[in-house]
């Protein structure tokens, strides 16, 4: 009986001891600060970039996106195109003191005229889908540069899709010619 007892007792102690480490729902413990669950997204900028002003090129980059991307000999936008132009859009109808150049690029796809001319009506296009969305045509114009720019020089296809797209750069007056 009092190998069951010193059982008991030891049980007994355990017990004892794991619930005086338990804490109550809500309260943090003192050797441990309370977290926030990881969720991926949070709600301040990343470091060194907590003093970027809105309404800076620095916000329409960080926070709006200035790269649309075009299937291969093509210059129609995409789903993917028109919801970062919407964007552009949004940001550029709340701060109408910038100007902006679109340039167009193509890989190397074709010949260095066939080129020039896609990159010139990618530009065209994302002008025109900016201009439908409200954004003054007198504040933007557009350039193609054929393949002279490429982000990569590559043969994988999966690479080469860099080369095609539409940068949208602000600028604080025209272009000189």
């Amino acid at each position: 009986m009092s190998a069951i007892s010193g059982f008991t007792r030891g049980l007994l102690a355990v017990t004892l001891l794991a619930l005086a480490a338990c804490t109550t729902p809500g309260t943090a413990s003192l050797e441990e600060p309370a977290v926030a669950p990881m969720t991926g997204q949070t709600n301040d900028p990343a470091p060194g970039f907590e003093n970027v002003a809105m309404g800076s090129e620095e916000d329409f980059i960080l926070n709006v996106g200035r790269r649309i991307y075009f299937a291969q000999d093509s210059a129609s936008l995409d789903s993917v195109a028109k919801a970062t132009l919407d964007n552009q859009a949004a940001w550029l109808n709340r701060n109408p003191s910038w100007m902006l150049k679109l340039q167009g690029f193509a890989d190397d796809s074709g010949s260095a005229a066939k080129m020039q001319t896609l990159s010139q009506k990618r530009a065209d296009a994302a002008m025109a889908y900016l201009a439908s969305k409200g954004v003054d045509p007198k504040r933007m114009w557009a350039k193609g540069y054929g393949n002279d720019r490429e982000v990569r020089d590559c043969t994988e296809r999966s690479c080469k899709v860099q080369n095609r797209r539409v940068v949208t750069n602000l600028r604080s007056q025209p272009d000189a010619v």
